[in-house]
């Protein structure tokens, strides 16, 4: 294998005292931002917060920014606005803007060309997606916006997602417990779960200072790095079984650690820089809609790295010197 550090003897363990602090100021923000997410005051998106989405294309060529103005005109110039390429899709828009909306229901229409559409009506009357149509047309007469699609999110629903996530979440941190525990033993499942959570915590503190917006994606971006960060911590578990087992009678169990990790560094830092590689091919090439996603499966590979050499590890090693037991 390759080695980016030849024969590396980073004293990981001995300075786990520093980390263990900056470990505890990252979650700190986490929580902060976690407690945010709670009482409604983060950036949310609206699979949470609830509004509406309509998909069209104009006739001739329009702007990101001449479409904002237009719909800056009826209170709605933070609304997001992704533009669509590919063929078939030229002057296409994705336009998303926040506002509550309760019960919606579907309904679908053909139009006079055939083509099938369906619509989200909210059946309290909620005038929301009408008033974004209207705005548009009028702000550009004669080029006219051909309306594909219309989707309102109610409220409820995104309280149920809330939920929903929620519960995702823990159960993944449950199955990454149970799954440590049966392959290793009871310590290295604690230790895994912990570090883990840390690393959640640490991708909402950064999300919560960046001020980006908490959505769908980026529930599926922490249960996608939760896996990868169990992964990367099963190689480096997996180097320290072995070598307890070996050189436990002629080194101590700091050491043995700290030399577990030293062995699969270079490994460690390989297979990491080329996931960020590839998810870089996402943040640049795939469009605004995909960009929130990848920014966080590049912040969650970096604080999953982190935590598998400098928290899971060494935390093992804490609970070795407070409770000392024979290692099977």
């Amino acid at each position: 294998m390759i080695e980016i550090i030849k024969n590396p003897n980073i004293a990981f363990i001995p300075k786990r005292k520093y980390t263990f602090i900056l470990s505890g100021v990252l979650v700190l923000l986490g929580v902060l931002g976690f407690i945010f997410i709670l009482i409604g005051k983060a950036n949310m998106g609206m699979d949470f917060t609830g509004g509406a989405e309509i998909i069209g294309k104009f006739d001739k060529p329009v702007t990101a920014q001449e479409l904002r103005n237009a719909l800056s005109d009826v209170g709605y110039a933070q609304a997001t606005i992704q533009s669509v390429s590919g063929h078939g899709f030229e002057n296409s828009f994705i336009i998303r803007v926040q506002g509550k909306i309760e019960n919606a229901v579907p309904d679908t229409t053909i139009t006079a060309e055939g083509k099938t559409v369906v619509n989200m009506i909210a059946a309290e009357g909620d005038k929301l997606a009408t008033l974004l149509k209207e705005a548009i047309a009028s702000h550009f007469g004669d080029n006219k916006f051909r309306l594909d699609s219309t989707n309102n999110i109610s409220g409820k629903v995104g309280e149920q997602l809330a939920k929903d996530a929620t519960w995702a979440v823990i159960l993944a941190f449950l199955g990454i417990m149970i799954y440590i525990w049966i392959r290793f033993d009871f310590r290295f499942g604690v230790a895994s779960t912990v570090a883990t959570f840390h690393d959640v915590l640490v991708m909402l503190g950064i999300y919560f200072i960046l001020q980006r917006e908490v959505s769908l994606l980026f529930i599926t971006a922490l249960l996608t790095i939760a896996g990868y960060s169990l992964t990367d911590k099963v190689v480096v578990f997996d180097r320290i079984r072995e070598n307890l087992k070996q050189f436990r009678k002629r080194s101590d169990y700091g050491t043995t650690v700290n030399n577990s990790i030293n062995e699969v560094l270079s490994r460690t830092i390989i297979t990491s820089f080329t996931t960020v590689l590839a998810v870089l091919a996402i943040l640049i090439f795939g469009g605004k809609i995909l960009f929130d996603f990848a920014l966080a499966l590049i912040i969650g590979i970096m604080v999953g790295t982190y935590s598998s050499i400098f928290l899971a590890s060494p935390i093992l090693v804490e609970w070795e010197n407070r409770s000392p037991r024979r290692v099977k």
